[in-house]
């Protein structure tokens, strides 16, 4: 018995000093090792092993199943209270943000007590789920467990009513506060890791802010953690960024109206040479899309898929509808890219579940089809929305897009924030690189959104000759590729297909765009 019990205790210091070393250590194979051999430690300083009022125990937080997990869903429950395990045993099964991974026990114990039922809701690692014990016997004397951490908020409403009192002078100097925090948070863009609750997370991309790593919010809860209300605070236009522009701008800043001061950030500094090498200065948009496009790149799995559209019917129509105006596409007539734009939110009214956002606990399906059109390059990269187009007019679609481009040609008109729609997140994204003779590409998509779309290169190819009536075996016709990329939490492979394979019969037959 005495050497059952040495052995058992042998292995629960090596548990914990697995788990204490995945706590000061960024090596990411110490990492798996910790979040697997250490799971019963929680992998977490709110690990408790026992409380004095009841017998010895564990209490067992919420693992960190990945390296890159930070919270979780139980979505059931392999043991009950009372049951017994051995190492190797699956305790319960939990989803993360890409798979449904089994918790498996390390140790041999019983389970006291179930703190977190299935299915739950969003769980940051480290919380509390369940209490073990080793006897089967002390199981009764959980049934009325409670969290000693619950208890003491109680207890310490008192103090806080007394500290209420001192508090009237930390007002004062959070006023300035506010902008020295904004250099500290404005690395967060830059990959490193922002904390932040899942509502805070949720806000963020049902205001179409996208990833939170992506935005300049300093955190107001326990630590700088980045709390819902934060988000809803959160001004884009009063970010700390365009703070720390204005005070480069400062200097220079001799003209009184606050127009001008915003227009001093736009000269960039000279480029910066270097032995074989030149650097290049970015405007802080270009800076705000790149890390945008990073974060989407990484959180949401993409996948692709292609089509060839032959454009014969849709080049006819196009040049009827102008012809009747009496217009060219000079002259505000109607563009390919209209026509095509219009055919993508006739599929989405076929295929509704493409026109969609991944919301973490749910999938939010729009009304409005918003396109935005992705116009310029460079530093001068522009994404305007374009709103309603399925439920509009041809003409009132083309008008927009002549508005939006009119930013790159340098038109009256050329500031991007007085365009309609700019800055705007939409429902679904357009991207034509056909101009630059690129046959297809498969674009980024931006979250929140589920799906965008590429358009290449318009071209004559020798294709089968369809008509029977003809002798000739191929012929000559008008086609291009399109490829579709598709966030697969939302849009998976069948729905994709689906919705290209409406857009296609749209495009091929465009009477159907008049519906």
């Amino acid at each position: 018995f005495g050497r059952t019990v040495l052995a058992r205790a042998a292995r629960r210091s090596q548990q914990q000093l697995l788990s204490s070393s995945y706590r000061y250590s960024n090596n990411s194979s110490l990492r798996n090792v910790s979040s697997i051999l250490g799971a019963f430690n929680n992998n977490n300083s709110n690990s408790s092993r026992w409380f004095a009022s009841y017998p010895a125990h564990e209490v067992v937080g919420m693992p960190s199943l990945s390296p890159t997990m930070e919270s979780g869903t139980i979505s059931s429950w392999n043991l009950e209270e009372g049951s017994s395990f051995s190492a190797g045993d699956v305790i319960c099964s939990v989803e993360t943000d890409k798979a449904t991974v089994d918790f498996e026990a390390q140790d041999d114990g019983v389970v006291a007590k179930i703190i977190v039922q299935a299915p739950s809701g969003e769980i940051p690692c480290g919380t509390p789920i369940m209490v073990t014990v080793e006897d089967a016997s002390d199981v009764p004397q959980f049934s009325d467990f409670v969290l000693e951490d619950k208890a003491p908020p109680a207890a310490a409403a008192a103090p806080a009513e007394e500290v209420a009192a001192p508090a009237p002078p930390t007002p004062a100097p959070a006023a300035p506060t506010p902008t020295p925090p904004a250099a500290a948070v404005a690395p967060a863009s830059t990959g490193e890791r922002v904390v932040a609750s899942p509502r805070a997370h949720t806000l963020a991309k049902e205001k179409g802010y996208g990833d939170i790593s992506a935005l300049r919010i300093v955190g107001t809860g326990p630590g700088g953690r980045i709390i819902a209300q934060d988000v809803l605070d959160y001004d884009p236009s009063t970010a700390p960024a365009p703070a720390v522009a204005e005070t480069m701008a400062a200097p220079a800043a001799t003209p009184a109206t606050p127009a001008a001061a915003v227009a001093a950030p736009t000269p960039l500094p000279q480029p910066v040479q270097g032995p074989g090498y030149t650097d290049y200065s970015l405007p802080a948009s270009a800076i705000e899309l790149a890390s945008r496009l990073h974060n989407s790149k990484q959180n949401v799995p993409h996948y692709y898929l292609s089509i060839d559209l032959t454009l014969d019917s849709l080049m006819e129509l196009r040049s009827n509808l102008n012809s009747t105006m009496k217009l060219d596409e000079n002259d505000g007539g109607i563009s390919v890219n209209d026509l095509l734009m219009k055919a993508a939110a006739a599929a989405m009214k076929t295929v509704p579940a493409a026109n969609a956002s991944w919301m973490d606990s749910f999938v939010r399906v729009y009304d409005s089809v918003d396109i935005n059109i992705v116009v310029g390059n460079g530093s001068s990269l522009y994404a305007p929305v374009i709103r309603d187009v399925g439920r509009r007019g041809l003409k009132a679609v083309s008008d927009d897009v002549v508005t939006a481009t009119s930013v790159v040609d340098g038109e009256e008109g050329s500031d991007p924030t007085t365009v309609p729609g700019f800055g705007d997140v939409g429902t679904f994204t357009m991207v034509n690189l056909g101009m630059f003779g690129v046959k297809s590409a498969a674009p980024i998509i931006r979250e929140p959104q589920a799906c965008a779309l590429a358009l290449g290169v318009i071209e004559n190819r020798i294709v089968p000759n369809d008509d029977a009536e003809s002798e000739e075996i191929y012929k000559e016709s008008v086609m291009m590729t399109a490829t579709l990329s598709c966030d697969h939490r939302v849009v998976d492979g069948a729905v994709g297909a689906q919705w290209l394979s409406a857009f296609k019969n749209h495009v091929e037959n465009p009477v159907t765009l008049l519906l």
